[in-house]
């Protein structure tokens, strides 16, 4: 659980900086359910390498990631 949490909020962190023009910068809570799993599945290895670096890794496995997710990047311009 701590876990989960710790993901939604790099996702959350990452997604303000990267979405900085959006007023929502962090996302609603549920894009960042949306998208958690799928940081926790394809970048766990990089969850503490910086905000973008999250974000990088989410769009180079963007074949990978759940419809959700995808939808959460492509709602915020990415």
């Amino acid at each position: 659980m701590i876990r989960s949490l710790l993901v939604a909020t790099v996702l959350v962190t990452s997604t303000a900086g990267a979405f900085a023009q959006n007023p929502q910068r962090g996302g609603t809570v549920d894009e960042q359910k949306a998208c958690a799993p799928d940081v926790s599945r394809h970048c766990r290895a990089v969850m503490n390498d910086g905000d973008l670096t999250v974000l990088a890794c989410l769009k180079q496995h963007r074949a990978k990631i759940s419809k959700k997710c995808n939808a959460v990047l492509v709602s915020h311009g990415q």
